[in-house]
């Protein structure tokens, strides 16, 4: 599996972690200065998605996707390698977030799983740990703020 990942504790119960992951991911999403607004459609397998990010300096990303698993209170899995109406797209990875009761807290996990080593590799030097990391620790923040 050519798998990245990144894992963080947080001292929050999972029913707050759950909801701020997924009612509250603007604030969270991408890395500060960058801003995202997170579009989950449906909030279920088949449904789409839309990420739009937007730079310090006008720069603006979109990432359509397409939900694999839902699971509520759980995880949700979404790809870049289907959009449209079941339109194949050019994957570059499939991302799992998922949550998990851990002592008194939350164990938050989010995966990059990509098609090929190369794949795997490109995203690694693109900043995968740096990125999906500042993520995590800024959920971290948001789930532990009073």
């Amino acid at each position: 599996m050519h798998e990245l990942t990144v894992t963080r504790l947080i001292d929050a119960p999972p029913a707050k972690v759950w909801d701020i992951m997924v009612n509250r991911t603007d604030e969270w999403w991408c890395p500060v200065p960058w801003r995202a607004e997170m579009d989950f459609g449906s909030r279920r397998p088949g449904g789409m998605t839309l990420a739009k990010m937007f730079g310090p300096d006008g720069e603006r990303n979109d990432h359509p996707g397409f939900i694999l698993a839902w699971d509520e209170g759980r995880r949700f899995a979404m790809t870049d390698a289907i959009e449209g109406d079941l339109q194949p797209s050019g994957p570059f990875m499939l991302g799992i977030w998922e949550i998990a009761p851990e002592g008194s807290g939350t164990r938050y996990t989010a995966r990059a799983r990509h098609w090929t080593p190369e794949a795997r590799a490109h995203h690694q030097e693109m900043g995968f740990a740096e990125g999906w990391g500042t993520c995590a620790d800024q959920l971290k923040a948001l789930c532990e703020a009073g």
